[in-house]
């Protein structure tokens, strides 16, 4: 099946009619469709398809026992009408690849593998990249257990729901162990490779990012009848901390966004008691990112006391940076420069990736396919079929080079 064919056939699943952007939440119905087709993939090439203890699934050409696996994926879940390419784009262009190497005739002499990490968007749950923190030991089962989504339902619950069990849950240090490298493709997330006219692209690092919950509390009260004078409202520190975190990224040469909001009462005439914000912040170095947080969250404060509101902020999740295995990096660009005439530059990014969460355990790569436009996390997320497939090839090149030698 070419990629073109895979790709449509994958289109339709969890798109919204709406918004043209996709809704692909773990354990829902989409979830259960984008599932069945992985499988689907796996078994009409005649690989061994499982589903791991954390809800992650695998294709296998060869005995994955046999130790020093060569895998590529990514994963299929998106975040509130995303993209059609994040993720999904890696994993179509995985089975592409693994269709490409046969018919070049090659033959690994080490298992292969495609893997699709679950909920890695982190929509559902509040948490990204789940499926691969479970299996690296990066998430706990204690945390696992705890999360929920936004109607009160648990994870476990949403996986037994769905036909999984969640007594499995937990890391899964055999199964890394297997893997001797992996390699994940990925549109990239931003526009270099089209500044600089490139189709394919290789990551070198990471930067540190995290997610912080600023709670502002005030005092609801009648919007009509309360004086501008007697109000405590969250909604102005709130406001204020929004363009607060805009100046301190702009002055560090990093990123933060405000993204998700939340309100109680929530209602058009009363004013706020409770204003919760998301803070979403990325920087290339550690340094940069603490400068960044710990300016938004003083003026955030200082905002706060000016109001009458008091805040608490908490640190929900964060992630170092991540530098990707430098011989397997280094790998990858002497394959692509011997067997390809495109260049493939090295370059970071600020997107988080299941890639990044396994490189603590085993050596992981990254291939960027250029987004001529850099919009991502959006319907209007693209990639030009022609640079699909030369992604495609570059795979298939870096995976000949890996496991066919």
């Amino acid at each position: 099946m070419s990629f073109h064919s895979m790709w449509a056939e994958l289109l339709p699943v969890g798109r919204s009619s709406a918004s043209g952007g996709y809704r692909r939440y773990a354990w829902t119905g989409a979830d259960a469709d984008c599932r069945a087709w992985f499988r689907e993939q796996a078994e009409a090439r005649g690989l061994a398809h499982e589903t791991d203890r954390n809800g992650n699934q695998w294709a296998w050409l060869g005995d994955p026992a046999a130790g020093n696996a060569v895998v590529t994926g990514s994963h299929l879940d998106s975040v509130p009408d995303g993209g059609a390419f994040d993720g999904p784009l890696g994993v179509v262009s995985a089975f592409a690849a693994l269709d490409e190497l046969r018919g070049r005739g090659a033959r690994p002499t080490s298992p292969l593998g495609i893997v699709n990490f679950g909920d890695e968007e982190g929509a559902r749950f509040g948490l990204a990249c789940v499926g691969s923190r479970l299996t690296a030991g990066a998430l706990t089962v204690e945390q696992a257990h705890r999360l929920t989504d936004g109607d009160g339902v648990t994870l476990p619950r949403a996986m037994e729901a769905a036909g999984y069990d969640p007594g499995t849950l937990g890391p899964d240090p055999e199964r890394l162990a297997r893997i001797g490298a992996f390699v994940e493709l990925h549109v990239e997330q931003g526009r270099a490779l089209d500044l600089s006219g490139d189709r394919i692209g290789i990551a070198s690092a990471i930067w540190p990012h995290g997610r912080w919950r600023f709670d502002f509390r005030g005092e609801a009260n009648h919007a009509g009848t309360t004086r501008l004078a007697d109000r405590h409202d969250p909604m102005l520190s709130y406001a204020e901390t929004v363009l607060a975190a805009r100046r301190e990224a702009e002055l560090a040469g990093a990123v933060a966004t405000f993204g998700k909001i939340g309100v109680e009462p929530n209602g058009v005439n009363a004013i706020p008691s409770l204003v919760r914000g998301w803070l979403d912040s990325r920087a290339a170095d550690q340094e940069s990112l603490d400068t960044v947080v710990t300016g938004i969250e003083k003026a955030a404060r200082e905002y706060a006391a000016a109001h009458g509101v008091d805040l608490d902020v908490v640190r929900e999740s964060f992630t170092p940076v991540v530098e990707f295995d430098h011989a397997l990096r280094d790998e990858l660009a002497r394959i692509l420069g011997t067997r390809t005439e495109l260049k493939a530059p090295v370059l970071g990014t600020g997107a988080g990736h299941d890639a990044g969460i396994l490189s603590d355990r085993i050596p992981t790569a990254m291939l960027f396919v250029r987004n001529p436009t850099g919009v991502s996390h959006s319907p209007a997320e693209y990639a030009a079929e022609d640079d699909c497939v030369a992604g495609v090839t570059a795979l298939a090149d870096v995976l000949e080079g890996l496991a066919c030698t």
